[in-house]
């Protein structure tokens, strides 16, 4: 499933990723479940890889119920 609902919006990775990231990136993977817990809220977490950039590949994890995310730039 490559949409999902986040705050009560569906979301496409595409999507999601731009929330995240700020603005616009370049391609995106499907949504996955990150299996953990948003420390905010306690609510679910997805995951979604990216590339912001030609040579950046970054992983966002994003609350389904609230605002926290981060982003993974290793």
């Amino acid at each position: 499933m490559s949409n999902r609902v986040v705050q009560g919006r569906m979301v496409t990775a595409e999507s999601l990723a731009e929330q995240v990231e700020g603005e616009s990136i370049l391609e995106a993977e499907p949504i996955e479940d990150a299996d953990r817990d948003c420390p905010e809220c306690g609510g679910d977490v997805i995951s979604v890889g990216y590339m912001p950039s030609v040579t950046e590949f970054v992983t966002a994890y994003k609350c389904q119920e609230c605002d926290w995310a981060e982003i993974d730039r290793d």
